[in-house]
C-alpha cells in the first residue's frame, strides 16, 4: 500500500464474471484516484486448499462484483479463506442473495418490512395466500431484477403457480415466499450505502406496462430527498444485514410508510448516476481503500 501525501493509495482487485458499466467505473475510478486497479474475471480462477497461490496479485482487497450469485458467494468464502480482505463478506452476500434470511435478518433487527410468509409445501403455501387474502406477490428465494417475482391475483393463478414451481428442478422453488401485495405509488426508492453512510437515493419508476420497478427492466430514475426517516431506516436495514456497499431498496407504503423490501449485495448504480449529484463509484472506492488498510 503506497502513500501520496496523507492520502494512502491501495492495490484493489474487482472480480467480475460479466463486465458491466459498473465495474467499469469503478476500475477507471480507482485508476483516477491514483489506486493500482485490476480487473480479473471469476470465471477464470481456482482454489486448492493446499495451495493458496490463487491470493497473488490480488492485492490489498477484493471488490467482488460477480453476476452469478452462487459464483460469487463461493468465490467470496475462497478469497476469505486466503485470508483476503473482501467487500462484501461472505455472511453479508449470504444473507442478501436470499430473500428469506435477508427477511429474518430485517425482522430480527427492527427494520419495517411488508408483512413476509414463508411456507415450505405446496398445499400450505395455497393456504397461506388463501388466508392472506389476493393479491399477493410471490417471489424467489434466489434471482435478481425482478425475474420470477409474480403478483399473485387470485387463487386459480396461485394454484397455477404452485403446480408449476413443483415441476421446477430447483429446490429452492419449492420453498415459497410469499408477501402481501403492499399499495404503492408507480415507484419505489433504491438507496446506495456505503458504511454508514448514505451515499444517494432514488424513485425508480415502472416502465409502461411493467409493475416492476427495475431500472434493467427499463424502469426511469428520478432523484429522491435524502430525508432523516430514510437515512436512518436504510443504516439500520445495512448494520441488519453486516454493512458494506448495498443497495436498499424500499416501498412506500400508503399506511405504514417506507419499508425495506429487498437488499443488494452486488448493487449496480448506473441508473442511480445517472442523476445523482454524488460520485458513487469514487465513494466505493473510498470506502475500499479505507477497509484496505
Amino acid at each position: 500500500m503506497a502513500k501520496t501525501g496523507e492520502n494512502e493509495l491501495s492495490d484493489i482487485c474487482i472480480v467480475y464474471d460479466r463486465v458491466r458499466w459498473e465495474e467499469k467505473e469503478l476500475f477507471e475510478k480507482a485508476t483516477k484516484l491514483g489506486h493500482t486497479a485490476k480487473l480479473i474475471d471469476g470465471k477464470t480462477l481456482s482454489v486448492s486448499t493446499h495451495d493458496g497461490s490463487v491470493s497473488n496479485g490480488f492485492g490489498d482487497i477484493v471488490l467482488q462484483r460477480c453476476v452469478s450469485h452462487y459464483r460469487g458467494l463461493y468465490l467470496t468464502a475462497c478469497f476469505e479463506f486466503l485470508d483476503m480482505k473482501v467487500i462484501n463478506s461472505y455472511m453479508v452476500a449470504e444473507v442478501c442473495g436470499n430473500k428469506l434470511l435477508t427477511s429474518l435478518y430485517l425482522s430480527k433487527h427492527n427494520v419495517p418490512t411488508p408483512k413476509t410468509h414463508f411456507a415450505f409445501g405446496p398445499e400450505v403455501a395455497a393456504d397461506v395466500a388463501g388466508k392472506l387474502g389476493y393479491p399477493v406477490v410471490l417471489k424467489p428465494i434466489v434471482g435478481s431484477w425482478g425475474r420470477m417475482v409474480i403478483p399473485v391475483k387470485d387463487k386459480d393463478v396461485m394454484e397455477s403457480m404452485i403446480e408449476m414451481r413443483e415441476e421446477m428442478p430447483n429446490p429452492l422453488s419449492k420453498i415459497y415466499y410469499i408477501q402481501d401485495y403492499v399499495e404503492r405509488p408507480p415507484r419505489d426508492i433504491r438507496t446506495i450505502v456505503v458504511g454508514d453512510k448514505v451515499v444517494t437515493a432514488i424513485y425508480r419508476y415502472s416502465a409502461e406496462g411493467e409493475w416492476r420497478t427495475n431500472i434493467a427492466r427499463g424502469g426511469k430514475a428520478e432523484l429522491c430527498p435524502i430525508t432523516k426517516e430514510l437515512e436512518d431506516i436504510c443504516i439500520k436495514a445495512s448494520k441488519a444485514v453486516g454493512g458494506g456497499v448495498l443497495g436498499v431498496d424500499l416501498m412506500e407504503d400508503e399506511n405504514e410508510g417506507l419499508l425495506v423490501h429487498e437488499i443488494n449485495n452486488t448493487v449496480e448504480f448506473r441508473g442511480a448516476s445517472s442523476v445523482s449529484t454524488k460520485d458513487i463509484a469514487a465513494e466505493i472506492i473510498n470506502y475500499a481503500a479505507r477497509m484496505a488498510r
